[in-house]
């Protein structure tokens, strides 16, 4: 799928399609079979996090956090978040140069609850500190938000929690994300919803709602059912969320997200950790990915490798369609 002959970029249509609903896919990154042989072998390196970037004490049993930007050291994860058919796409939206600032699994197993209806813009849900900052437009702050590309690693269905998206609500926020939400663990997989088991890893999003009385509209929503090797490429200010798990304890179901922003903005912005899902991580071995393009702003700490060295090679969209 690197074919550097290749021509991912959105068309005209696509591109208008995207701009209306907010998301495209699915789209076929891998063959299902090719996903699960890679599958198998990242599954392996997982455990291994004596190159992982974030200490293993600083989790403790906060599992959410230790699932973060594990392609700063697993090769396969490294090779995919540089993927072509995901990277052109992206840069259709945002222009060439494109920076990879997170990556996440999210895994759904036997009884494990939905996922609530949420919208990110700057990513300060959890504490109320900004992730990510956009360029003020016109002396006012920007909208913001990233794209984010969310790989099915194994199937996903209606029974093992697939997820779920509103088609054209991303250009509206709900949700004050400065506000910030408070952690309880206790209340994981406890809550029900208009009938539906839903919570946010310990958090309830409905805290964050600019008007309380406020409810999602269910009837815009629909259910992302998925291949192996099959992504979905959607802004994170589209209201999305995901069912809750109801099927067999084989048939569990693993997302990965890759997170993707234009080099102008500038990620973690004045912070030194991250605190969120009871747990801190530091960020001193933080790096974002340049994956396309060049960084002319240099707001960002960037690496050019992983942490078992391999390099990470920006695509160059400007040269390849040049003439």
């Amino acid at each position: 799928m690197n074919d550097r002959t290749a021509d991912f970029r959105l068309t005209p249509e696509e591109l208008a399609l995207f701009e209306e609903q907010g998301f495209i896919g699915p789209i076929k990154v891998y063959e299902p079979e090719e996903m699960e042989k890679r599958w198998i072998q990242i599954r392996r390196a997982i455990p291994d996090r004596s190159r992982a970037i974030y200490p293993e004490d600083a989790l403790g049993a906060v599992t959410n956090l230790s699932n973060y930007d594990r392609h700063l050291d697993i090769d396969l994860l490294s090779e995919h978040i540089m993927q072509r058919a995901i990277v052109e796409r992206v840069a259709s939206v945002l222009g060439p140069d494109l920076l990879c600032w997170r990556t996440e699994f999210f895994p759904k197993y036997q009884g494990d609850e939905g996922t609530d209806w949420h919208q990110a813009s700057t990513f300060a849900h959890s504490s109320g500190r900004p992730q990510i900052r956009w360029p003020a437009q016109n002396n006012a702050p920007a909208f913001g938000g990233t794209i984010t590309a969310w790989t099915a690693f194994t199937h996903s269905t209606r029974e093992n929690g697939c997820l779920q998206l509103m088609p054209g609500t991303h250009r509206v926020m709900n949700y004050d994300e400065s506000l910030g939400m408070s952690y309880n663990p206790d209340t994981i997989n406890k809550r029900e919803k208009d009938s539906v088991r839903r919570g946010f890893f310990g958090y309830d999003y409905r805290e964050l709602q600019k008007d309380p009385d406020w409810r999602p509209d269910e009837s815009k929503a629909f259910s992302l059912v998925m291949q192996p090797g099959e992504c979905v490429i959607f802004w994170s200010t589209l209201m999305h969320g995901s069912l809750p798990h109801t099927g067999s304890r084989k048939d569990y179901r693993m997302g990965f997200a890759t997170r993707y922003v234009p080099t102008q903005v500038e990620v973690y912005p004045d912070l030194d950790d991250v605190s969120e899902y009871g747990g801190t991580i530091p960020l001193d071995d933080f790096a974002s990915v340049l994956v396309a393009g060049k960084d002319e702003y240099g707001h960002n700490t960037l690496t050019d490798r992983n942490r078992r060295g391999r390099r990470f090679s920006p695509w160059d969209f400007r040269e390849a369609y040049s003439g």
